[in-house]
């Protein structure tokens, strides 16, 4: 279930909630009852870690990713992989 977070824009109240998504919107502040309370759009909670494709291959912005792109790029006379029948984007 994902969490949303709310803030009431009279008395500045703001909490996590944790809602399904078929679930309606909280619209009643729970520290002065005053109506408003509204959802927040926030940063997503998690962040991926370790030696996977992410870090290998996007970690870093572009900057060192796409030097290797263009390595990869200019060796093209070369003949594709048996396996991917040369219609993909692999070389």
């Amino acid at each position: 279930m994902p969490i949303y977070e709310y803030r009431c824009p009279s008395c500045g109240f703001q909490k996590e909630h944790l809602q399904k998504m078929s679930d309606a919107p909280l619209t009643a502040c729970p520290s002065c009852g005053a109506t408003g309370y509204a959802k927040l759009l926030s940063a997503a909670g998690f962040q991926l870690k370790g030696s996977g494709w992410y870090a290998t291959d996007f970690k870093g912005g572009g900057s060192s990713a796409a030097p290797a792109a263009a390595t990869s790029s200019s060796s093209s006379d070369t003949a594709p992989a048996a396996s991917c029948g040369g219609g993909c984007a692999c070389h």
